[in-house]
C-alpha cells in the first residue's frame, strides 16, 4: 500500500518536468534562430553577390620573381625638361599682368604685357623696311623684264638690283631684331594689320604648360637692364619630375641607365621611375655618386623639395609558388590564404619562404592552380572570427 502512493507521485514529477522542459525549449528557440549557423569545418559561406561585392580579386596560383632590392634615400627636384624661365629681352615697363603665382597656364598663353618704346621702335622700322623691300621688289621685277627685253639698259637694271639687295638686307635686320626682342614670326606677321597704338606694346607668353611657381613682377614695374635678361617668370610641369639619389660604390654595380626602380614617399604609393643619368664621378667628401631618375607624377603627389625613398632592384629570385602579400592573413598565429570553394572560401595553412616588396614565396600548403583571395582578405579573416564565435556558442 505504501510503494504504490509513492510511485504515483513519482511519474506525477516526471509528467511535471517534462512539461517544463517543453515549455523552456520552446521559448529559447527564438533566441537560438537569431544566432548565425555556424560554417562546418571552418568554411566562410558566401553567395556570389557577396563575392561580387567584395572585390576580392580571386586568382589563380602560379609561379613568378621575387626581387631582392635596395632602398636609398632620395630628393624630388623639379625636371630640367620641364622648367622654364621666362625673360624679357627689352626695356620697359609691366602694362599688364594676366597670371598670378600658381595659375595653371598652356603653351604660348599670354602671361604679361610689356610696354617699351624699344619695341616701338624696333616693329616701326620693321614696318618700314618692309613697305620699302615691297615697293623695291616691284622696281627691280619691272627692271629686269625691261633688260630682258632689251628696252633698258644694262646699267639701269644692275642700278636697280643693288637698290633691291640693299633694302633686302635692311628688311631682313628689322626682322631679325624683333625675333631677338622675342617676337615669334607668326607674331611679326601680323604688324601690318595691327593698329598703331599698339605697337609700343609686347606680350609675354608661355613656352611650355605648366604652373606658375615663381611671379618677380608687378603692374607698373621697371624691366629689362642693358645687356642683361630679366626672368619674370618661372613656370614648372610637376607631370614628371626627378629623383635624385646619393648611391656608394658598391650599390653603383646595380644601377644602370635605363634600369626601371620604384620610388616611395609617405604621401603616396609606389610610382615607376627610370633611371637616366649615372654620374661617371664622386662627391669629394662623401664618396658617393650623383644618379637622376625620371618620374611619372600624374597625380602631382611628388612635390620638388621632398624626401623619397628609392626600392631598385639587386636580384631577381624565381619561386615555385608565389602570392602577393596581400593574400596571407594570421588565422590562429599561423600564415594562411582563403582558398576559393564552391560554397565561399576555405582558409589554408601555408608555410612562406623568401619575399619582396609586394609577393612571398609559399613552400607548402598551396599548389599551382588553386584559386585565392588576393585582396580585401581581412574581411574573411572577419567572417572566418565570426563563424567561429558563432560556432562556440
Amino acid at each position: 500500500m505504501t510503494r504504490r502512493p509513492l510511485r504515483v507521485a513519482f511519474g506525477a514529477l516526471c509528467a511535471l518536468a517534462t512539461v517544463l522542459l517543453a515549455a523552456s525549449d520552446a521559448h529559447e528557440a527564438p533566441a537560438q534562430q537569431k544566432r548565425p549557423a555556424p560554417v562546418d569545418d571552418g568554411g566562410i559561406k558566401l553567395t556570389e553577390r557577396q563575392i561580387a561585392a567584395g572585390n576580392f580579386a580571386i586568382r589563380e596560383v602560379t609561379g613568378g620573381i621575387l626581387s631582392k632590392r635596395i632602398a636609398v634615400p632620395g630628393t624630388i627636384v623639379p625636371s630640367g625638361e620641364r622648367i622654364a624661365k621666362v625673360s624679357v629681352r627689352l626695356l620697359g615697363t609691366v602694362a599688364e599682368v594676366r597670371k598670378r603665382l600658381g595659375d595653371t597656364v598652356n603653351e604660348g598663353e599670354v602671361l604679361a604685357i610689356i610696354e617699351s618704346r624699344e619695341v616701338a621702335d624696333a616693329k616701326s622700322q620693321y614696318l618700314a623696311a618692309r613697305i620699302a623691300f615691297d615697293l623695291q621688289e616691284t622696281l627691280f621685277n619691272r627692271s629686269k623684264s625691261l633688260f630682258e627685253s632689251k628696252v633698258s639698259s644694262e646699267n639701269d637694271y644692275l642700278r636697280a638690283r643693288t637698290a633691291f639687295e640693299d633694302i633686302r638686307i635692311k628688311y631682313d635686320v628689322a626682322r631679325q631684331k624683333l625675333f631677338a626682342l622675342g617676337l615669334t614670326g607668326d607674331q611679326i606677321a601680323a604688324l601690318p594689320q595691327q593698329p598703331v597704338e599698339s605697337l609700343r606694346l609686347q606680350e609675354l607668353r608661355a613656352p611650355m604648360s605648366g604652373r606658375i611657381a615663381e611671379r618677380r613682377v608687378d603692374l607698373g614695374s621697371l624691366v629689362g637692364r642693358e645687356g642683361q635678361e630679366s626672368e619674370l617668370f618661372t613656370i614648372v610641369d610637376s607631370r614628371v619630375v626627378w629623383a635624385e639619389l646619393a648611391l656608394s660604390v658598391t650599390d653603383l654595380a646595380m644601377v644602370r641607365e635605363g634600369l626601371q626602380i620604384s620610388i616611395e614617399s609617405a604621401n603616396s604609393d609606389p610610382l615607376p621611375a627610370t633611371i637616366m643619368f649615372v654620374s661617371p664621378l664622386l662627391d669629394k667628401e662623401t664618396r658617393l655618386a650623383r644618379v637622376v631618375a625620371s618620374v611619372d607624377n600624374p597625380s602631382l603627389t611628388l612635390r620638388p623639395g621632398m624626401f623619397v625613398t628609392a626600392l631598385i632592384p639587386s636580384q631577381q629570385i624565381q619561386a615555385e609558388i608565389v602570392v602577393p602579400k596581400t593574400a596571407v592573413q594570421s588565422v590562429e598565429g599561423e600564415s594562411a590564404v582563403f582558398i576559393r570553394t564552391p560554397e565561399g572560401f576555405m582558409p589554408r595553412r601555408i608555410v612562406t619562404g623568401r619575399e619582396d616588396g609586394k609577393s612571398i614565396e609559399v613552400t607548402s600548403g598551396l599548389s599551382r592552380g588553386e584559386a585565392i583571395a588576393t585582396i580585401n582578405t581581412f574581411v574573411l579573416k572577419a567572417d572566418l572570427g565570426r563563424n567561429e564565435a558563432a560556432h562556440a556558442h
